[in-house]
């Protein structure tokens, strides 16, 4: 795993050992970024479900103004800090250990505005839908903000058709994985 674009470019990322994280493949990222080169300059970031901070780290290399590393296993949020150290973002990036709910209600607090948000939780779990319908209810997103789920399940697509205030613009697959790309409706 590698950051692909950038002025990191090249730089390798570590993941915990074991399963518990499931790191976004160099390939789905190049495909993810390519979509959404032209949102991420200057953009403020929200990795929330961070696991190895992968994509949190590839939009600040691509040129995002800061990043919001968020992952509730301590061990998650140590191999983050070495990879935003290695590539040197520490200066553009928060890291905060807390579940994705404590999160979300802080930004809310201090009137955070969001302009990419990555959604990558676990995959057997209802964490994204429900983080989706929290950031558009609480009105975290800029006006062109957007939000990537990534998930192996496309059923998820029908629980986001649901949530009124969002709209889906493309979804992509590679492999058995899904990028689900939506934006306030």
């Amino acid at each position: 795993m590698r950051v692909i674009s950038g002025k990191s470019r090249g730089k390798k990322l570590i993941a915990l050992e074991g399963d518990n994280t499931r790191p976004t493949l160099d390939r789905v990222k190049e495909a993810l970024f390519n979509k959404i080169q032209n949102n991420v300059q200057d953009a403020v970031v929200l990795d929330l479900f961070a696991g190895t901070g992968a994509l949190g780290i590839e939009a600040l290399s691509r040129g995002a103004k800061e990043a919001i590393f968020c992952d509730k296993v301590f061990e998650a949020i140590q191999v983050i800090k070495k990879n935003i150290e290695n590539t040197k973002n520490i200066e553009k990036s928060t890291i905060i250990n807390k579940d994705y709910n404590e999160v979300l209600k802080g930004l809310v607090k201090q009137n955070k505005k969001i302009d990419i948000v990555f959604l990558d939780p676990p995959y057997k779990t209802n964490f994204a839908i429900m983080a989706l319908q929290k950031i558009i209810m609480s009105d975290l997103l800029t006006e062109d903000g957007i939000i990537i789920i990534e998930t192996d399940d496309i059923t998820k697509e029908n629980e986001i058709i649901k949530i009124k205030e969002a709209e889906i613009f493309d979804k992509r697959k590679y492999g058995s994985v899904w990028l689900i790309f939506i934006r306030k409706g």
